[in-house]
């Protein structure tokens, strides 16, 4: 049985090659609906930084730094919050003409938790790890619909990384339908490195991928990790070589592939039937 390629996401090739030129900044559709997850100014972000409230980013006019620009930038980096250089244009839109100061924090809709935590609250469940790992979803429609289909189908966290990657933003929070009140995420400085961690914990960690085995066909009744890849290119050539599995789900249409979310719901499914099926 031929296995096509699962999923591909939203952003077009201008988006991207937008977002690489910048790396990876808010899209112009997202800073029109981030809304009150923009914090404006150099004032508001240093008492931002001060509340220690998790920050997804912290946007900063290119060119010349100077004046109270260089600490917060400094402390932001110091906090190992991602740090993007982007145009003056998109901050004046992002603030929606208020005056941004050269800066502007992206702070999370809710605070983040470590793996661990994740890994914790399977145990108090008495339940077999169910984890999806986004290895660089982009787009914040997909990521709210990813974390909607992980609350419904019982899983207990979602990985995402730090840069790259769309973070908890309001409009994560609205495509996720309020998933994101019940399910615990933590975020990461890199996915290989977390799926390595995932390993050692004895969680089995499946690539959802072209080429793979046949989902259907592949035991999912342990403790389990399922790997969804980024908007275009999929799960990364690294991540996908410290995976212990790769599945794929058969295409029988003219389409060859399944958006992310749509995959996520099918796998994350296929995953809670076989951890419960035997209770």
């Amino acid at each position: 049985m031929e296995h096509k390629k699962q999923y591909k996401g939203r952003p077009d090739k201008g988006r991207r090659e937008n977002e690489r030129r910048f790396e990876r900044p808010a899209t112009p559709r997202a800073e029109s609906e981030i809304g009150n997850g923009a914090v404006i100014g150099r004032n508001a972000v240093r008492e931002l930084l001060r509340s220690g409230r998790a920050v997804d980013k912290l946007l900063v006019q290119s060119g010349p730094r100077e004046g109270a620009l260089v600490p917060l930038v400094g402390e932001a980096i110091e906090r190992g919050i991602p740090v993007v250089e982007t145009e003056r244009r998109k901050l004046d839109a992002l603030s929606g003409g208020a005056p941004h100061q050269g800066i502007i924090a992206l702070a999370a809709e809710k605070e983040y938790c470590s793996v661990e935590d994740i890994l914790a609250i399977a145990a108090e469940r008495g339940e077999k790890p169910l984890i999806v790992v986004a290895d660089g979803i982009s787009d914040p429609y997909n990521l709210g619909a990813v974390i909607r289909c992980a609350e419904g189908c019982g899983a207990h966290g979602l990985i995402i990384p730090k840069r790259h990657a769309s973070g908890l933003t309001p409009v994560v929070s609205k495509a996720s339908a309020g998933a994101i009140e019940h399910l615990a995420v933590a975020k990461v400085p890199n996915i290989a490195t977390a799926v390595e961690n995932l390993k050692k914990a004895g969680v089995w960690v499946y690539a959802a991928e072209a080429g793979g085995s046949d989902f259907r066909e592949t035991d999912m009744d342990r403790a389990v990790a399922i790997v969804m890849g980024s908007e275009g290119e999929g799960v990364s050539e690294l991540v996908r070589k410290k995976c212990d599995y790769v599945v794929s789900i058969p295409m029988y249409g003219k389409v060859n592939s399944f958006n992310v979310s749509t995959a996520a719901a099918i796998l994350l499914c296929e995953a809670a039937h076989q951890q419960r099926r035997n209770k």
